[in-house]
C-alpha cells in the first residue's frame, strides 16, 4: 500500500523552512509527500527537499490578514486533500498555534492518521497528540512532532537547514562570491532594525573593503535603494526565492532581521548575523544550525509581546545596535566559520 503523506505549515517561508528538517524525515519514509502551505510560504515549500507536490491555501485562523471565510474555500480545500488521498498528516505549527481546525478539515477529507503538537483536548480529531516541554528551537520541536509520529530523522542527516539544488547561476547579477548581504527588510515591522543603521552598516562595510549585496523583495525597492546607498549594490525585487538562495549562498554573512531570508541564508549554510527583535524567542526562532551572532537587547520590555508594531517607544531593543557593533560581528561570525 502506498504511503502518501501530507505535512503542513500555514506560515510564513521562514516558519516553513525550519519545519525542512521534519519534512525530510517524513519523506525517507513516505512514497509521496504533499506540503499544504499558505500563500505566504508556498515558495519556501517549493525548495523543500523531499515534497512532491504543494498545496497552497490561506488558512483564517493563521495569517495575519486573511479574507473572510468561506465554505466554497474551506470544500475546495477538503476535496484537494481528499485527491490527494494521503494515510496520514502531519500537522506542524507554532507553539501558539491550534492545529485543530486543520485537522478537523484532515478529518473531513478522509485522512485516517492525523499527528500534531496540541495543548488543546484534540478528541477525535488527533490520533497522534505530542507534547513538548521547554523552550527548543523550531527544527527541533518539528522533529519531536516527526519522530513521534513514526518518522524518525534517518541516520546521516544532521537535522539542518536545506534547499533543495541546484540553485541557478547568479554570477551575471551579483559577481563573484565573497561579499556581504544585508536584508534590511521583515514582514513584522517590529522585528526590523531601522533603515538609518542599515544604510550606516552598508556604508561602513564599505568603507571598510568589503562589498556589500542589499536584499528585498519587489515591495521593498525603495527601502533597498535607500540602505545600498551608492556604496552597496541594490537587487530589491530583482530575484525570485531560488536566485535569492543563491545570492546567499555565495555570501560571506548575511545581516538580517528575524525574517525568512535569516533562515534561507541558514538553509544554504551562510552564517548569520541576526538583529533580534525579542518580540518572539530567539531561543525557538534565531537562525539554526549555522554560525550567528544575536545582536538586541533580548530583555526589552517588548520580549514575548509577539507585537507586530513595536510597543516601545523609539524601537529601542534594536536602535541601539550601532553599524559598529555589525561590523564587529560580521567579523566574529566568520571567524566561527573558518
Amino acid at each position: 500500500m502506498s504511503r502518501r503523506v501530507l505535512v503542513a505549515r500555514l506560515d510564513n517561508i521562514g516558519d516553513v523552512l525550519l519545519a525542512g528538517p521534519a519534512v525530510r524525515a517524513v519523506a525517507a519514509r513516505a512514497d509521496s509527500v504533499c506540503m499544504l502551505a499558505g500563500p505566504r510560504g508556498a515558495a519556501g515549500a517549493r525548495l523543500l527537499p523531499g515534497v512532491d507536490e504543494v498545496v497552497e491555501w490561506c488558512a483564517p485562523w493563521i495569517d495575519p490578514e486573511p479574507g473572510p471565510v468561506s465554505a466554497a474555500e474551506v470544500g475546495g480545500l477538503v476535496e484537494r486533500i481528499r485527491g490527494f488521498g494521503p494515510a496520514e498528516a502531519l500537522v506542524f505549527t507554532s507553539y501558539h498555534q491550534s492545529p485543530l481546525p486543520l485537522a478537523l478539515l484532515l478529518r473531513l477529507a478522509g485522512v485516517p492518521r492525523i499527528a500534531a503538537i496540541s495543548e488543546d483536548y484534540p478528541g477525535s480529531l488527533l490520533d497522534v497528540r505530542h507534547r513538548v516541554d521547554g523552550d527548543p528551537p523550531e527544527p527541533e520541536r518539528a522533529l519531536s512532532l516527526a519522530a513521534a509520529a513514526g518518522f524518525p530523522l534517518p541516520r546521516g542527516d544532521d537535522g539542518r537547514l536545506r534547499v533543495a539544488g541546484p540553485l541557478p547561476d547568479v554570477s551575471t547579477v551579483v559577481g563573484e562570491r565573497g561579499y556581504v548581504v544585508v536584508h534590511p527588510g521583515a514582514s513584522v515591522p517590529a522585528r526590523q532594525w531601522p533603515t538609518f543603521r542599515c544604510s550606516a552598516v552598508v556604508r561602513a562595510l564599505a568603507a571598510a573593503g568589503r562589498r556589500v549585496v542589499v536584499t528585498g523583495a519587489a515591495t521593498e525597492r525603495e527601502l533597498t535603494a535607500r540602505v545600498a546607498g551608492t556604496a552597496g549594490l541594490d537587487l530589491g525585487g530583482r530575484t525570485d526565492l531560488p536566485e535569492l538562495a543563491a545570492v546567499l549562498a555565495g555570501a560571506d554573512a548575511v545581516i538580517a532581521p528575524n525574517t525568512g531570508p535569516a533562515h534561507l541564508a541558514a538553509a544554504v549554510g551562510t552564517p548569520v548575523v541576526s538583529l533580534f527583535a525579542p518580540v518572539v524567542r530567539a531561543a525557538r526562532w534565531a537562525p539554526y544550525g549555522v554560525p550567528r551572532v544575536v545582536l538586541g537587547d533580548q530583555r526589552a520590555p517588548c520580549a514575548d509581546t509577539r507585537a507586530r508594531v513595536c510597543p516601545v517607544p523609539g524601537h529601542p531593543c534594536l536602535t541601539r545596535v550601532t553599524a559598529a557593533d555589525v561590523v564587529a560581528a560580521v567579523e566574529r561570525v566568520q571567524e566561527v566559520a573558518a
